[in-house]
């Protein structure tokens, strides 16, 4: 069997093409895959017969799309579409009711498998604490300690301090006003960095 994966961010296609391995074996032997991720979730386009810009790489906006190019070109007795997706708060249920009615509207229909991460598939990444110091050596151990298995929200509190600091955190209209009229960062290139000496010498009185 032939598996197109379908996976909303690079983060996520890496994770289930390792899960896909261990469930499978190699790819490539008795079954194999091939993952396409993309650039964010997005959302299912109002009409589902318009046309989407190809280059637009987010996943829902192209659904339709992708799903009617696969029902014409994959045969579903030796293929598979799968499309993993997180349910970013959504009400799983009535969210897998909207996919399976775009693969509905499909004729030719090919075989698809719909599968959510209630949790975000980051989860299964941020399961391997190991893994995690050894890609991020500098990681902050509070939010690694504060985190849950299968609970990135708890990850996402710790990072910002909490839902009662982000409110004091938040900045009133006068104080963005305020940063937005601060100089930028001087940027040290060459030229520059002589400009700044020559003024610093002609600043220094003269006897």
């Amino acid at each position: 069997m032939h598996f197109e994966v379908l996976v909303e961010d690079t983060s996520g296609s890496i994770a289930v093409g390792i899960l896909l391995e261990k469930i499978l074996g190699p790819n490539n032997a008795d079954h194999s895959w091939r993952m396409r991720s993309y650039r964010g979730l997005g959302r299912l386009p109002q009409h589902l017969g318009a046309g989407v810009d190809a280059s637009r790489r987010i996943l829902l906006d192209r659904l339709p799309q992708l799903l009617r190019g696969y029902g014409r070109s994959l045969d579903p007795a030796q293929s598979c579409v799968v499309v993993v997706v997180d349910a970013d708060r959504r009400d799983c249920v009535a969210f897998k009711q909207e996919l399976l009615g775009v693969l509905l509207q499909c004729e030719p229909r090919p075989r698809t498998l719909f599968r959510i991460a209630v949790e975000e598939s980051e989860a299964w990444l941020l399961g391997d604490r190991d893994a995690v110091l050894a890609a991020y050596p500098n990681a902050r151990a509070a939010v690694l300690d504060a985190y849950v298995q299968d609970s990135v929200d708890a990850v996402s509190r710790a990072r910002r301090g909490g839902g009662a600091t982000d409110r004091r955190r938040q900045r009133s209209p006068r104080r963005r006003a305020a940063a937005q009229r601060r100089p930028l960062p001087q940027v040290h290139t060459p030229a520059n960095t002589q400009r700044m000496k020559n003024r610093k010498m002609m600043s220094i009185p003269r006897h």
